[in-house]
């Protein structure tokens, strides 16, 4: 079995990038958290054995390349988060992957042993979610695209996570969730940062 594990992020442009943020750092360092989010994640999907491609939005190719240096890139293109998401599982599986696991970058909680685990259940199970504290999910893996899972979610609600199995469930979908962890997202989730990034 071939596996696959997309990272979604974005060009850190100051005013752009972690908007919602921006209220507590500044345009200027809510990007440069992105920034650093986003290596300290590639970093750790570098400590598996699985391919890693990046898909960005905010950018071109070029800018990441210099950025992030020399990956598989992709751009999201066009649509809300599950259109972008479901494109990109369609991309994984056409490209001959049997097993595609998405995460962003913005849960500095996500280490090796959490993505291995995504993949493991992926062996036995349709669909693998890493529940967010905030209602959503930083992690979602399948082993055959399901586009439902994506359509009718209000995205960036509480309920996300919980229309995502509630949909699950209708569609006799298998799944496992994997430990909850905490999204930086909202200036009040800033006290779950590790202190590998020190003051901010």
């Amino acid at each position: 079995m071939t596996t696959l594990l997309i990272i979604f992020t974005r060009y850190p442009i100051p005013g752009q990038a972690k908007t919602r943020l921006i209220p507590a750092l500044g345009p200027d360092r809510a990007a440069d958290l992105q920034r650093r989010m986003t290596r300290q994640t590639i970093d750790t999907a570098q400590q598996t054995p699985h391919p890693i491609q990046i898909q960005f939005c905010g950018g071109t190719i070029g800018q990441m390349f210099d950025w992030l240096g020399d990956y598989n890139y992709e751009p999201q293109g066009e649509g809300d988060l599950g259109d972008r998401m479901d494109r990109a599982f369609d991309q994984g599986f056409k490209s001959g992957h049997d097993r595609v696991v998405i995460i962003g970058t913005d849960c500095p909680g996500i280490d090796r042993t959490i993505l291995n685990q995504a993949f493991t259940a992926l062996e036995s199970q349709d669909l693998v979610l890493g529940p967010a504290a905030d209602g959503g999910y930083y992690l979602i893996g399948l082993r055959r695209r399901i586009p439902e899972l994506f359509s009718s979610i209000a995205w960036s609600t509480e309920m996300v996570r919980a229309k995502t199995l509630e949909i699950a469930k209708d569609l006799n979908l298998t799944y496992a969730l994997l430990p909850e962890l905490s999204d930086i997202d909202r200036p009040e989730d800033l006290v779950h940062l590790p202190p590998a990034f020190g003051d901010i």
